[in-house]
Parts: structure tokens; C-alpha cells; sequence
């Protein structure tokens, strides 16, 4: 398969996302900017894709009973525990998360996230693009270190 749809599948997966994505494609011969940008934007079309299932898997399944009732505990803990925080850190909060290149904290969880604390679709998906944008520079940066300190070791031992 072509290493920009095996790119795309790994940028879009909820556990890879970009920090699988992008080494990938990096080590793929992808060149920097394009497989940051075409990651970047993969992963920031997470949050629209996260907010449509939402939008009508969670509606269907709240007409349970017991879905509504597991949901809406789940919902008013993490509110009280997390409600100052968010109001305090809102927007960087989840930019901040999301940028973090470590297991769940990626577009995926911050935009779930963000949706069950009511931060509002507009702020979340630009939080979402910045978050993923500062990941990116992160990954991108380990991973171009690795090669070039990989490459020297090689050519000099």
C-alpha cells in the first residue's frame, strides 16, 4: 500500500494518531513539511469526526436508561473534578493536552474531553489544530534527532 494512505490510516487510528503517523512518513521519505502539514491536518480533522459520533451514536444510546444514567455520572464527575480547570486553562488546557506526544493525550481524548466539559465546537477544533500542530513540531523533532544521531553513529563507528 502507498505510504501516504498507510500515513493517513495511522494518524487517524485513536491510539497512533500523529505520534505514528508522522515518524512513518518521515522514515517513509516522506519530506518534513509535508508530512507535517498532511498529518496536522489529518489529525486536527479528528475533533469534527469525534464531534459527529457524538452527535449520533451517543443520541441514540442516551435513550437507555442505563447509558443515560452511566453517561450522566460519568459527565457530573468529571465536570466538578475538572469544571475550574477548564474555566481557568479552557482553551490552552486543551491545547496543552492535545500537544502532549504520550498516550492519551492526543485529538482523540482532548476532544472528548473538551465535549463532555461544554467548551463549545469552535474553541475545541482550533485547540484541537494548535495541540496537534505543537505535537507534530515535538514528534517531528525526535524523530529527525534520531535519525541524524542514528546516521552518525553509523558513518563514524
Amino acid at each position: 500500500m502507498n505510504d501516504w494512505i498507510w500515513t493517513a490510516i495511522l494518524t487517524l487510528l485513536p491510539i497512533a494518531e500523529l505520534r505514528g503517523g508522522l515518524p512513518y512518513a518521515l522514515l517513509a521519505g516522506i519530506p518534513w513539511w509535508a508530512a507535517y502539514l498532511y498529518c496536522v491536518v489529518l489529525n486536527a480533522l479528528v475533533a469534527p469526526i469525534v464531534y459527529v459520533f457524538l452527535d449520533t451514536v451517543h443520541r441514540l444510546l442516551y435513550r437507555w436508561s442505563l447509558y443515560r444514567r452511566l453517561f450522566d455520572a460519568m459527565v457530573i464527575r468529571a465536570r466538578t473534578k475538572l469544571s475550574d480547570k477548564v474555566e481557568r486553562f479552557g482553551f490552552w488546557g486543551v491545547a496543552i493536552f492535545v500537544g502532549i506526544p504520550l498516550p492519551i493525550t492526543g485529538a482523540w481524548t482532548g476532544t472528548l474531553g473538551a465535549w463532555v466539559l461544554n467548551l463549545g465546537r469552535k474553541k475545541t477544533m482550533l485547540a484541537v489544530l494548535v495541540g496537534v500542530s505543537i505535537s507534530a513540531l515535538i514528534v517531528s523533532a525526535i524523530v529527525l534527532a534520531g535519525v541524524e544521531a542514528l546516521d552518525f553513529f553509523i558513518k563514524h563507528v
